[in-house]
């Protein structure tokens, strides 16, 4: 696919903006404020809403968004935004969307980060930082970036979700695409090669994808219908859910997304894990199926497998998001602000959900 195919506008928006690349103008080391990315004029200067990009830890790789290879032991400003009073939160992977009746002209924003990479997403389109080693940068070549840098492939952008190697995106239109590593086949292309530029992915269901994510390796995808197609790494945990014979199709890797026949219920929301999977039906109940031998499945054992199956200890409980990390799994019910954590059999009460990548996808 050619890169002019890939470049999306957004049909209508009555919001009238700024948008900067700042790497066009990297902010000196030993700045004291961060470059402002995205600024609206739609609002009056007394009304804008600021925001900052807060970013710590390793950052060698660039993935900081902040220039020099160092570690960063407190949050350190990377970037800023001025929005209007009306912005919103972007759709997170594993959560159930329910559209409020919000005007449509709504700016939304959200954050994803990878492995070794970062992004920012606002009104449509997205800024990315970080390590560039099989393109997962998206912008053409395999440099890394240390400073936030608009992606001119891909505009339209509805939500992110960064993997290993490689990234993700679900264009308003319902349309995926995927970039960067495609060697365990996760980007779904139906080769093994590396894509340096976003490319959509061609899948054989119908209608519009309305849900998106992805681990370090596998990856999935939901129909408006509620469908679930996954591709991937497997490495006989069961993580696609495809079943005996459905699986990869050279070293390890399925390359093509396939239908998760076995799934008796439509699905809204899906949740990519270190070696297993996580769904949401519409109302809310929780199925799982892959790798469980750190319990993350939440079935009481250690038990895993293909099939999907339902978490017993959930039922008839109104589960509004999931997450899934690399051997736990978080949930948010719809009548608490409390979340569940159940990390090697032990329940935890956490205040505030934080989707970690674990480094050892």
């Amino acid at each position: 696919m050619s890169t002019s195919a890939v470049l999306r506008r957004r049909s209508a928006s009555i919001v009238s903006r700024h948008i900067f690349s700042s790497a066009t103008f990297p902010p000196p080391r030993k700045a004291t404020k961060p470059p402002v990315l995205w600024e609206s004029d739609a609002a009056a200067p007394n009304d804008a809403v600021p925001l900052e990009l807060f970013s710590w830890g390793r950052g060698s790789s660039g993935q900081l968004g902040v220039v020099g290879e160092e570690i960063r032991i407190y949050p350190t400003p990377a970037a800023s935004l001025r929005l209007p009073p009306s912005f919103r939160l972007s759709p997170a992977p594993g959560s159930l969307t329910h559209h409020s009746p919000e005007p449509t002209s709504s700016v939304e924003v959200g954050i994803s980060c990878g492995l070794f990479h970062s992004s920012l997403l606002v009104d449509g389109r997205f800024w990315i930082w970080g390590k560039g080693d099989g393109g997962r940068l998206g912008l053409g070549h395999e440099n890394s970036l240390f400073v936030p840098t608009l992606n001119p492939y891909l505009d339209n952008v509805k939500c992110l979700a960064l993997g290993g190697l490689h990234s993700m995106a679900l264009t308003f239109l319902g349309e995926v695409f995927t970039w960067g590593y495609g060697g365990f086949g996760a980007l779904g292309h139906s080769v093994y090669t590396r894509e340096l530029v976003p490319r959509q992915v061609e899948g054989c269901w119908t209608g519009e994808i309305k849900h998106i994510d992805t681990s370090g390796t596998h990856t999935a995808a939901i129909t408006e219908t509620g469908e679930l197609y996954t591709w991937g790494r497997e490495e006989g945990d069961g993580r696609l859910g495809l079943g005996p014979g459905r699986g990869p199709d050279q070293a390890g890797g399925l390359s093509i997304p396939t239908k998760v026949k076995a799934l008796p219920v439509p699905v809204a929301a899906v949740s990519c894990g270190g070696f297993f999977t996580m769904v949401l039906t519409e109302d809310g109940q929780l199925w799982n199926w892959g790798a469980n031998s750190n319990y993350e499945l939440g079935t009481g054992d250690k038990l895993g497998g293909w099939q999907p199956r339902p978490v017993c200890r959930l039922e008839g409980v109104c589960i509004t998001q999931i997450v899934c990390g690399g051997y736990h799994s978080l949930a948010l019910t719809g009548r608490s602000n409390e979340f569940c954590c159940h990390l090697k059999g032990t329940f935890c009460l956490i205040w505030y959900l934080m989707k970690s990548y674990d480094a050892s996808f």
